[in-house]
């Protein structure tokens, strides 16, 4: 079944992160996933088993930098490793892609492309 999402969201926009973090409570966890799920650039968050966070967030107006300042906020942090690094790096990628897409206007091909202001 598909989950309806929040109606200040743009779906095309929507970015799926997952991420491996540590160093939280219980309480932490549950804190910081109740803020998120009420913070209205994120569409969804939940924890999974071994301490991994899933979130949906509209890339427009969030980005995966201000998630790992939330992430820091509560005292967690991500593991450490290669992979985790790689994957941080493709996720500010797509954040900035998302973000320039967002902001292109496009035009018709039979038409001469707008100037540059």
């Amino acid at each position: 079944m598909t989950k309806a999402h929040k109606a200040t969201n743009q779906e095309q926009f929507l970015l799926r992160r997952k991420m491996a973090v540590e160093g939280l409570g219980e309480s932490q966890w549950e804190d910081l996933i109740h803020d998120l799920n009420h913070h209205p650039c994120v569409d969804f968050a939940e924890r999974k088993p071994n301490g991994t966070l899933h979130v949906t967030y509209d890339g427009t107006h969030w980005t995966v930098d201000e998630l790992l300042e939330l992430i820091k906020a509560y005292g967690g942090r991500l593991k450490s490793g290669w992979w985790a690094r790689r994957k941080l790096a493709w996720y500010r990628f797509t954040d900035d892609n998302v973000r320039a897409n967002a902001k292109h206007e496009p035009f018709c091909c039979s038409k001469i492309p707008p100037m540059k202001k």
